[in-house]
This record gives C-alpha cells, structure tokens and sequence, in this order.
C-alpha cells in the first residue's frame, strides 16, 4: 500500500513538473513574470521560424543570450543580448521578468543585462518572439515597453528599421562581432550618416568612413553609389524621411526565402540567402567588393594583400600581437616588433636604425608631411625621430614621415600607377651581419640588402602556403584550399562524371558535412603557380546571384582543380535538347533563366570592378539550381587560362554556332561578344533546339531565320515559333521581346548591339525595345 501511495505522489510529481515545464519544452514564444528561462531552456516564435536561449559560440567557453533561426541547420544567431558581458554557467543564470523588464541575472544574481525600458511600474510584462526574429517586451496593456528590432547588434532582418530618430539623435548601430567566437562588438559598423543625409557609412572604430552607399534616389529606388540594386529581384526596398526619423527598411519578395544582411568580422556589409538543397548560406552581394578596401582590417604593422590567402600578413620582424585571435581571422590587434628599436638607448648609438623597402604599396593613412631635398634628408628626419616608425618620398622635395603605428597599408598588383615605396624602421640587429657589410651606411640607405631578404622571405612564406595542400581549410571565410586527396576522398576518385569541355572535366563530390559540391579538374595550362593564384583570388571575390559560387580550388603541382557549389538541375542544355533526361521549361521559367543570365552578365560587364568577358556562353554553361534560378559558369576560366588559348579552344569546342564575327575575323574583341552569343542563345531557349539542325528531308534549317520571317511579315500567331514541347503556352508579348532582344543582340557591328544592362532592363519592363534591323546575314538566307 505504501509502495503504491509513493508511487502515485511520484507520478503527480512528475506530471507537475512536466506542466510547469511544458511551455518552454514545447517551444513557447513567451517568457512571463511565471516563467523564466535557464538551462537549454529556449523559446521559440509561433510560426517556429526563430529560438531564443543561451547559446556558446565556436570554441568559446562563455555563454550568452542570443535569437537564431530555428529551422535553419547551421546555427545561425541574429541578435545577442549580452555581447559584452558573457556568462560562464548558463545552469545558473536566469532571463527574467522583473520589475517592467527583461532582466539576464547570472548565479549570484547579479544583473548582467537588461531591457531598461522607461517604464518599470508594468505587473505583468512578457517578453514575447516574433515570428520576424524580434523580441517584443509588452505590458499588461499589450502596449510595446522595449524591442530588439531597436537594438540591432550585428545582423538586419527584413522588416526592420536601420536609421536614425531625429528627436532622441538616436542612431542605430549594426556592429561587427569581434570574431567568430565573440559576438563583443568589434571595430567595424554600418550607420546612417547622422548628418542628415541619406546615405549609409561603414566605419573603422566609429570614426573612419571607408565606404559610403551614396544618397538615396528615389526616383530609381537605389543608393547612387549602389548601382547594383537595379538587379536586384529577390528583395523590395524602401526609404523613409519625415519629421521624426529616417531609417531603411527591405523585405524579401518571396515569404519562404530566408535572408539576412549582416556587418561581417572581414568589415564588409554582407546580403544571404539560405539555401535549402545545399543547407548553406548563399552570398547574394557584399561591400566593400576588395577585402583590402576594408580600412585597417589587417592592424597595426599589418600588410593587405589581394592577390595572396590569407588576405594579411605582419610586416617582416614583426609577429601577431595574438596568435589565437589571427587564427580566427581578427586581425585588428595588428603586429609587433620582434626586435625593439635602438633609437634612445645610448649604449647603441653605433648600431643605428635601419629601413627596408616596401616597394608599389599603398601608403598607410595619416602622414605627417615635411620638406626635404631629396630621400636621403627625409630618411635623416625619420631617423632623428625616434617616434618614426616609416617614411615615403615622392621626389619635389614631398616628404611624408610616419608617427607610431602603420595603418591600412596595402600591396598594390603590379602594373598599379598608384603605388609608391614605403620605407620601414627596423632594429639594425634585424639584419645579418654580412648584408650590414654590404649596406654602405645603414642607417641612411638600408635597401639592397633589405630587399633581398624580404624578396627571399616572401619566396619562402609564399612556397610554405601555397603548397602545403594536404589539409583542407577554409581562407578568410571565403575561399577554401582543398587537399587534392581530400577532393579525390569526396569524388570517390573522380568517379562520378557531371561533364566535360574544353576547360576540363567536371566530378560530384560530397564533403564530410555533406554538402554536395562539383569539382573541375583542369586541363593543363600554360601560366605558373602565381599567376594561377593571383587568377583564382580574382575569381573568388567576383559575388553574385546568377554567377556559380567558386567555393575553393587545389594546386598540387601540376594538379589543378576548382570546387563549385553543385546545381541539383544540371545545365540548360539538357533541359532544352535532351527531352528524355530532364524536366521541360514551361515559358515562366524560360524568361526568368533569360533575365537571370543577362543580370549576371551584366554584373561581369558593369558592375565589377574590371569588364569581365565570359566568352564562351552558351546553354551548357548556364546551370540551373534547385529552384532553376539561372547561374553562369566559367565565368572566369577565359581569363584563367589566357585569351589567346581561349580563343583558340572556344573553337575547338564545336561552339562555332555562338561566335560572334569579330571572333572568325581574328580582331581585338569585347565584352559585345558576349551579347552576341547570348542573342543566339535566346533563340535556343525559345525554340528548345540548337539553331541550326537537319530536317528530315536533309535541308539545314536556322531557327533564326524563322523567327525573322514571322516577325518581318507580321506574323500573329508568335507562339507558332515556340517550343512544340510547351504546346503553344507561352506569354506572346514577352516571346516577341525576346526575339526583338536576340536580334538586337546579333547584329554583324557590335557598336548596334545591346549591351547587358540595357537587355536587363527591356526583360525587366524598365525600357521598350525598338524593331532591330534584320542583321545582313539574315538577309542573304531570307534573300532579302
């Protein structure tokens, strides 16, 4: 009887338990003055789109409160609490109701964080999660007390508001986390100018602006210095200005897209989307475009360099000031000397400074400017300074001197008319003895010897990076460098083929994540291993939509591969001329892959910071992703492998049907290229065969040739032309404008054509399109 009676109170204890508990466990999106939060206690929005509870990042043993997407697989936190002030013991701490506010108490009790909202007499607050990722604080009167819409940390939701309140002269911040295992706010934030105007800055340490969007125009609905905005399709933007505030505001057209716009660690401002059949964060665009325009983002004594991974290096005899911290890609502590200098200590008088050459660099900011006969009178001011840390004469008696710390130094690329030569202070004991015989006088000049040893230096870092592939890891939280039996483990030894052409072969893989990716092995080409590097650090900044993401690449010798992200529909061509292998096209999806394309030529021909030319477009280089959104591949192989073997492979590629006539002809080409073998490709498209194919009475017939004939004698029936496979379903007026585009886009005198953008915005509505004059090619085959 007993050991029954136990065993009922026990039951109704549990069940207690399991009632009190129940709200949190089962995802409640409400904390009360009832029911706090501790532990892996989390609640979570109605709709289950967001969390919020304790959460520890990367390698860090401290813990804090956070929100992060709930259905997303890699955690992915967009607001943090306490970023400042973490905790250690999460079991012990508490977020709780009290007094009016939310309040985070760690195990003594201590507040550690809290709302502070102006009213602090509420009874009954709750704090309650949206389903748009923000934390609401409400009174009894449902009236809003606090929100962290409010107060951003680092990442901008669609739907909220990123300005300034012209009453309070409250500006809102998005802050950078220090790095990835320290949300505390780094040195890097993205603000709307507090001066009135409408345009946003990214700053250095709240005070440097490196990077500025230009002011709003309202009449185009873009930032004047963010052109690219007019390719945008995914998001609606708006900007606001009245009496009480101005501020920012974007949504995503599509409800079911998730996408973040956050204030990254590199100190660029990033938009992403979530991909859900690769579950990984896509990057939809990001400024600034060059890491190395990040200003200071490499610290004190730190050198920038494009062209190398990683993007930072310490001036030589100088090291990291942190170890731990560069490893985890925050640089901003800089660099320190190994060896301090001898200016000041009087027993060294005999052993002075020395200086080493920095040649085509771009100078570090806040120069100190003196007049000088000539670069030995400005190395004698330096010399004579022991707060002198560097100097640059620009001949004309232009002397610049440097005080204290080197800032935002940068290796410019050969070629680059901007760069000068930067002398660096060095303790004499930095150089050997024999390169110090052979320096005529150390403290004055300092340079040959210098010069090699940096040269031999760089030779040997340069050998150790490059060629120590045997491990895989991620450069700059962009670029990978894969192991090549790391590729050869994930492609179970190349086995599984995608395709091939002229560049090389493409393989599945699968990498330990499970990520699924497409591997090009390459071909042999010509250039050596820096040039290769320099080609593929190019590539890998080139950011957009409807532009095949390069995730990394392999140098093992003579191996050379690049890793891309894998496109689960394959490529267009076997969309449109293999009908047995794919899905057919209806026309919706037609147009959106042709608009998609020309935005992302578009992208390569305007808006990056060098044209681009493709050079080889054509339906097998344009895949499709999950959701058939268009994306160019190859886009930087042309440039990779040398134009003139492109030129020559391009042919060799059985392509000859989208070679402009500039190509055949063997003069200098362009971009217009390009234009012209996407007109060809539009005809493809709409036809869903090549352009020229054999009837079955043996006549050659070209497609182009049809649709000229239909239009010129006014055809009504222009669904006649399309794709038999679509049974006549098709927009008539949009088929009309893309043959009207095609046209334009072939015509013999690339001066005639288009250019991408101006395709971009006929496809889009933005502009009307002219009949084109039949190109005279066309005219001989209508015998016109």
């Amino acid at each position: 009887m007993k050991s029954e009676n136990y065993s009922r109170i026990k039951i109704s204890f549990v069940a207690l338990c399991f009632f009190i508990l129940t709200p949190l466990c089962h995802g409640d999106d409400t904390i009360t003055s009832s029911h706090s939060l501790s532990g892996d206690q989390t609640i979570v929005s109605a709709g289950r789109i967001f969390e919020l509870g304790f959460f520890q990042p990367g390698n860090s043993s401290n813990y804090y409160i956070g929100i992060w997407y709930k259905q997303v697989s890699e955690q992915t936190i967009v607001w943090v609490a306490n970023r400042d002030n973490p905790i250690s013991d999460k079991q012990y701490s508490e977020l709780r109701i009290l007094n009016g506010n939310l309040v985070l108490t760690n195990g003594s009790k201590t507040p550690i964080w809290s709302t502070n909202s102006s009213s602090t007499t509420s009874k009954s607050a709750e704090a309650v999660l949206q389903d748009d990722g923000n934390l609401v604080l409400r009174d009894e009167h449902n009236s809003t007390l606090w929100q962290s819409f409010d107060h951003p940390t680092h990442t901008w939701l669609p739907g909220s508001k990123l300005g300034i309140d012209k009453k309070t002269r409250t500006v809102q911040h998005l802050t950078a986390w220090k790095n990835t295992d320290d949300p505390a706010a780094g040195l890097f934030s993205l603000e709307l100018d507090p001066n009135g105007t409408s345009q946003y800055y990214i700053l250095w340490n709240e005070t440097e602006v490196y990077w500025t969007s230009g002011t709003w125009d309202a009449e185009h609905q873009i930032f004047s210095l963010v052109p690219e905005m007019r390719l945008n399709y995914i998001y609606n933007f708006s900007y606001v200005d009245n009496e009480n505030e101005s501020y920012f505001i974007y949504s995503v057209k599509d409800p079911s897209t998730i996408s973040r716009f956050i204030m990254d660690v590199s100190g660029q401002i990033k938009q992403l989307t979530w991909l859900s059949d690769t579950q990984e964060w896509n990057l939809f665009w990001s400024q600034p475009r060059q890491q190395c325009e990040v200003y200071a983002y490499c610290g004190a004594f730190g050198i920038c360099n494009q062209n190398s991974l990683p993007f930072c290096n310490c001036l030589r005899d100088f090291e990291p000031t942190s170890n731990s911290d560069w490893n985890l890609n925050d640089y901003s502590r800089g660099c320190a000397r190994e060896t301090p200098l001898n200016c000041g200590n009087h027993t060294a008088r005999k052993d002075k400074d020395c200086f080493l050459s920095y040649p085509n660099m771009r100078l570090p900011e806040q120069p100190l400017s003196v007049t000088a006969a000539n670069s030995e009178e400005c190395q004698s001011i330096c010399l004579n300074n022991c707060s002198c840390t560097a100097y640059a004469y620009d001949g004309g008696g232009g002397c610049s001197i440097w005080i204290g710390d080197l800032l935002d130094m940068a290796q410019l690329s050969d070629g680059d008319v901007s760069g000068k030569t930067l002398y660096v202070r060095l303790a004499v004991s930095n150089f050997s003895s024999s390169s110090k015989k052979k320096m005529s006088i150390c403290g004055v000049i300092g340079v040959v010897a210098g010069v090699t040893m940096a040269f031999c230096f760089r030779l040997f870092v340069w050998k150790y990076k490059w060629h120590k592939t045997t491990t895989t890891k991620r450069i700059e939280d962009s670029l990978i460098v894969f192991g090549y039996e790391d590729l050869q483990n994930a492609t179970k030894n190349f086995s599984d083929k995608l395709g091939e052409g002229g560049f090389g072969t493409v393989f599945k893989g699968t990498l330990p994540d499970s990520s699924v990716i497409a591997v090009k092995k390459l071909k042999s080409i010509s250039q050596g291993e820096k040039q290769f590097q320099t080609e593929i650090s190019t590539i890998g900044t080139i950011q957009h939509v409807n532009l095949v993401r390069l995730r990394g690449f392999c140098s093992d010798g003579r191996k050379k591969l690049l890793v891309y992200d894998y496109m689960p529909n394959g490529s267009l061509n076997n969309h449109l001329f293999h009908e047995k292998d794919s899905e057919v096209l209806d026309w919706k999806t037609r147009y959106r892959i042709a608009v998609g394309t020309a935005r992302g030529l578009a992208y390569l021909h305007e808006k990056y910071k060098d044209c681009i030319i493709h050079c080889d477009i054509k339906p097998e280089n344009i895949l499709l992703d999950a959701e058939f959104c268009a994306k160019i591949t190859d886009f930087g192989l042309a440039k990779l492998v040398g134009q003139e073997f492109s030129r020559v492979l391009t042919i060799m590629r059985g392509t000859r049907g989208y070679l402009a006539p500039e190509w055949i002809s063997g003069v200098a080409i362009t971009a217009k290229v390009d234009v012209y073998s996407y007109g060809m490709m539009l005809f493809e498209l709409v036809s869903g065969h090549r352009n020229t194919m054999q009837s079955n009475d043996g006549k050659v017939n070209f497609f182009p040739n049809w649709v000229a004939s239909e239009i010129t004698k006014g055809g009504k029936d222009i669904l006649s032309i399309l794709d038999d496979r679509l049974e006549g379903n098709g927009d008539g007026e949009e088929v009309r404008k893309i043959c009207k585009v095609a046209w334009w886009c072939i015509q013999d005198d690339e001066n005639h054509r288009l250019s991408m953008g101006q395709v971009v915005q006929i496809l889009e509505g933005v502009s009307d399109v002219s009949m084109p004059p039949i190109p005279q090619s066309l005219q001989i085959f209508l015998g016109h």
